[in-house]
């Protein structure tokens, strides 16, 4: 772990264009070992920055280890990052990089279960291949990696935290009913596990319509129906990565120590508008993007 007392060690002193702006305290989670699946781009890179930035060591999951090195190459100039290629689809695999995780950094304090993903289909057109494959990345997946990190370490520590991220699932998910259903499963596995494994803590995140890397990889013909979307928002925006990261953060800090089993929406209120009404959007709402690399999705632009 560095030490923050060496000159080579900057959060602090860096200028704020070349480090991330978070709203913590420096240094909360120093001494932590953090793993973010998904970690090589949106989301997960941004909360992987963060993380890093107050003081954790954090151990990137996802399938292609060169975008992880990427992401530990910029996390490297303020903070101490390692990429560990796993599909977490794989009982095996996820068992053997989690115990990899534990020999190189020798604990686990957190986990951010953030991979995951889908494509959009009407519901009748959906093949049994492809719904098994996004419920197995958003749900199994998921699954395997928190029970891997509880019982390999959290368990007998009797300490740690663990954030999955869903979605705005709630009324349904027209067009993506596979991601809907796993959403919401893993909802129902937050809740059991905060239950079955107390003391660890055990909550959700679930982000809305976010400007994150991930819009870019739907087909071209959605990209006017993504442009669209701020206008269903009650505050007339999409959301940041920032503002998810800072969610996740929060109940990973030692100021959620009473949360558990508990879903923190990042969504501007939508679920809260009504079908028949039109969101007031005269103003939008005060943004914060604390996260210096973060990138317009080119969709868009």
């Amino acid at each position: 772990m560095r030490d923050t007392r060496r000159p080579d060690f900057r959060p602090r002193t860096m200028p704020s264009s070349e480090r991330y702006d978070t709203i913590f305290r420096p240094g909360l989670f120093e001494r932590r070992v953090a793993i973010v699946t998904g970690g090589g781009s949106g989301i997960g890179r941004c909360t992987a920055h963060e993380l890093a930035a107050l003081g954790a060591r954090v151990a990137l999951i996802g399938r292609k280890l060169e975008k992880l090195q990427a992401v530990s190459n910029e996390i490297s100039q303020t903070g101490e990052a390692k990429g560990y290629a796993c599909d977490i689809r794989e009982e095996d695999r996820v068992r053997e990089t989690v115990a990899a995780v534990l020999a190189d950094f020798g604990r686990i304090d957190a986990l951010v279960n953030n991979a995951g993903g889908q494509f959009a289909s009407p519901l009748e057109n959906i093949s049994a291949k492809g719904w098994d494959t996004v419920v197995r990345n958003n749900l199994t997946g998921g699954f395997l990696v928190a029970r891997e990190c509880y019982t390999q370490h959290m368990k007998a520590a009797g300490d740690g935290a663990i954030v999955n991220i869903i979605a705005d699932m709630w009324h349904g998910m027209p067009g993506m009913a596979h991601s809907g259903a796993a959403r919401a499963g893993m909802l129902n596995f937050t809740e059991t596990a905060a239950f079955e494994w107390a003391p660890v803590r055990v909550n959700a995140v679930a982000p809305g319509w976010i400007a994150s890397s991930g819009l870019d990889h739907y087909p071209p013909e959605m990209a006017a129906h993504l442009r669209s979307l701020h206008r269903h928002v009650p505050l007339g925006r999409l959301g940041t990565e920032s503002e998810v990261s800072a969610a996740i953060c929060f109940l990973l800090s030692p100021a959620a120590a009473f949360i558990s089993g508990s879903c923190l929406r990042v969504d501007g209120a939508v679920p809260n508008a009504k079908r028949h009404q039109t969101p007031q959007q005269e103003k939008r709402g005060a943004q914060f993007d604390g996260f210096h690399l973060a990138r317009k999705p080119k969709v868009l632009g």
